[in-house]
């Protein structure tokens, strides 16, 4: 019986997310990995972040999902270059997804690469993409318990959005509690709190994004 430990594979991972960084860092753009629930809103916040970036820098993504398109089609329709992974079951993406996908862009055009992982809490913590930044998106709408529940994905992360905080209103979401949570998990983390379709809190992220990638 052959076993191969669950810590090689990460080893390994953790390779090639060293060597993808690297290619980043020659090519000179700046990457973030951007995790959250199914429904978070992640590509709603991307189709407005990018709307507010769109005259500082130049964006690509790579979108990862169990199957479809249907995400990527929408960064498409943006005229944003975007190359799609399907992951067929798999709950996250690895290094050597991304480096595969990577090849697919045009590094001379772009200064900021977002790659929109798979959504979950729980497996893209412990996978290194190769990423300088991960941002953890959390919505009114799943609640304020979650950093307590799903805290590796809070803690390996540099910045907590708290999204759609258009719905606070209508919700008993404890803005307060997720804050002194995250900050316990996350003393460095930067904490934004946003709505894409209201706007609020956008300009503020896309300034401090625009500067990161400076």
């Amino acid at each position: 019986m052959r076993i191969v430990a669950a810590k090689k594979l990460l080893k390994a991972n953790d390779q090639l997310a060293e060597e993808n960084r690297s290619r980043f860092n020659r090519s000179g753009v700046f990457v973030v990995n951007v995790v959250g629930s199914p429904g978070c809103g992640k590509t709603t916040l991307l189709e407005a972040l990018f709307a507010k970036l769109a005259t500082r820098l130049a964006p690509a993504v790579i979108e990862g999902d169990l199957a479809s398109s249907i995400d990527a089609e929408r960064i498409e329709r943006l005229g944003i270059p975007v190359v799609q992974i399907n992951t067929d079951g798999a709950c996250h993406l690895d290094a050597t997804m991304v480096a595969a996908a990577a090849d697919g862009f045009d590094y001379d055009k772009l200064d900021l690469l977002v790659i929109e992982n798979v959504g979950n809490l729980v497996c893209p913590a412990g996978f290194d993409l190769g990423e300088h930044l991960r941002i953890v998106i959390l919505s009114v709408s799943e609640g304020d318990d979650k950093i307590a529940k799903y805290p590796t994905i809070f803690q390996k992360s540099h910045v907590l959005l708290i999204t759609k905080t258009d719905l606070l209103k209508y919700s008993n979401f404890n803005v307060e509690r997720a804050v002194a949570d995250m900050k316990h998990l996350a003393p460095e983390a930067e904490i934004f709190q946003v709505s894409a379709l209201a706007g609020y809190g956008m300009d503020d992220l896309a300034d401090w994004l625009a500067a990161k990638c400076g």
